[in-house]
């Protein structure tokens, strides 16, 4: 049966505005587009010609995923092409005062209801508990889930993993025996780098079944039984009695909740004593007012990737750590970063999408397809700003008291242990300085 050009017409002006040759194969068989395509959208369900005439590239996400729609081509041909069908920002807003009013009432329910601890450990396990083996397809070999830094432009994805976590390190002024905090530590990278090139001893806290169970297993293969450790506990039941010098949470404000941020950081600073230094590394909105991004790319990753994850801008972060009575005193954008990351990640997936099929089983077609389109896609919001990543880092303040009676008070320094220039991050490698600093990096000291 032929389209009715009530159909045809809108399909037709929005594939040749497409900033690449495409077309789209319609039900019947019929082509729309170009006849030397880029990209081909093969469409199986006449709904999902409407979202995308409409450039409703969540509900066309969803489509693929489901197997209503296929797409030839290659995944950046695809993100070149994606943005051309959204009709407007999607970190801005496009309601007026009353459905706004109306959908921030109903997104502060919905913040209330999906951040509970059960919700929040059901949630993570959802993501990071798929198999192990498929992450390690496509991360660094440290299996590192969050933005690398390239500090060198020729650097490969594994050495601006390290270069990463190093950065975080030197930030933190990681020191010899230091009692060291890492919230949502994934599979151990930070913890074992830390305590292997800086001498602390490491904690780290996961929700992840399977990331608990890989990291104690490398704890003892590693013979680190005395200086890492690795718990399954939600961040708001640590331990408060013996504060951590340092704290390290990469990845977990987009967890946590735009309801529990102050909670989040007032907690924080409870688990960091007076003087102490804690590096919060997380993805931010683009847009002011956004938790999610419009065009309905914010449900598809909540319905198939991060469930109950929320971003906020980098401001509304700063802000919560502020009324937590945290001094932010260092502020870095990566988001150039994590672009060049999830580039590398999409390249590696799509190397090895025959053995993520074979390690994954049963729903590998769904899986694989929902994280072929959230790493792509990823990596162009990041490229065009609708994301962002920002590395900050808060002391907890000290008053003079506090200062007096802990170990490294000096006089004239009242608040924190902060340099006075960021000289101090940018120095030469982690062994060598430990040398120069009298480090025993293979100290015993064991977290406690």
């Amino acid at each position: 049966m032929m389209l009715s050009s009530l159909f045809r017409q809108p399909a037709e002006q929005q594939i040749a505005s497409l900033p690449l040759p495409c077309c789209v194969w319609l039900p019947d068989g019929e082509r729309i587009g170009a006849e030397q395509p880029r990209l081909s959208f093969v469409i199986r369900d006449l709904r999902t010609l409407l979202h995308l005439t409409h450039g409703a590239i969540g509900r066309l996400a969803e489509d693929y995923v489901e197997g209503r729609l296929e797409i030839e081509g290659d995944m950046h041909d695809l993100m070149a092409t994606a943005p051309a069908l959204l009709s407007h920002d999607p970190t801005r807003k496009t309601h007026g005062w009353l459905l706004s009013r109306i959908s921030r009432a109903r997104r502060a329910v919905w913040e209330r209801t999906h951040h509970s601890r059960a919700t929040d450990a059901a949630q993570i396990q959802h993501h990071y508990d798929i198999s192990d083996d498929f992450y390690a397809l496509w991360l660094d070999p440290l299996r590192v889930y969050s933005c690398a830094y390239f500090s060198a432009p020729d650097m490969s994805l594994a050495e601006a993993q390290q270069a990463k976590l190093d950065h975080i390190c030197r930030k933190l002024m990681l020191r010899s025996g230091e009692r060291f905090l890492d919230v949502g530590a994934g599979w151990g990278a930070l913890l074992f780098w830390a305590a292997e090139h800086y001498g602390v001893a490491a904690t780290g806290i996961t929700l992840s079944k399977n990331q608990h169970a890989f990291v104690n297993r490398l704890i003892e293969q590693k013979g680190l039984q005395g200086r890492v450790r690795m718990l399954l506990q939600d961040y708001r039941d640590v331990d408060e009695s013996r504060p951590f010098d340092k704290i390290a949470s990469v990845g977990m404000c987009e967890h946590v909740g735009r309801p529990n941020l102050s909670l989040y950081f007032a907690k924080m600073r409870r688990l960091l004593r007076p003087g102490g230094l804690m590096m919060n590394h997380s993805i931010t909105a683009g847009g002011t007012d956004n938790p999610q991004l419009d065009g309905g790319m914010g449900d598809f990753i909540d319905r198939y990737i991060f469930p109950g994850g929320q971003l906020l801008h980098v401001s509304a972060i700063m802000a919560a750590m502020t009324l937590s009575d945290l001094e932010p005193v260092d502020a870095e954008c990566l988001r150039p970063h994590y672009a060049r990351t999830l580039w590398h990640w999409v390249d590696a997936l799509e190397a090895h999408l025959d053995d993520a099929r074979r390690t994954l089983g049963s729903d590998a077609d769904r899986i694989i397809r929902a994280y072929r389109l959230y790493l792509a896609g990823s990596a162009m919001g990041f490229e065009r700003g609708w994301t962002s990543l920002y590395q900050i880092l808060v002391s907890r303040p000290a008053d003079m008291a506090e200062q007096r009676n802990h170990s490294t008070y000096r006089r004239g320094v009242e608040q924190c242990e902060y340099p006075f220039n960021r000289a101090y991050m940018y120095a030469q490698s982690p062994t060598a300085e430990a040398v120069d600093r009298g480090c025993d990096t293979s100290s015993t000291a064991a977290p406690r």
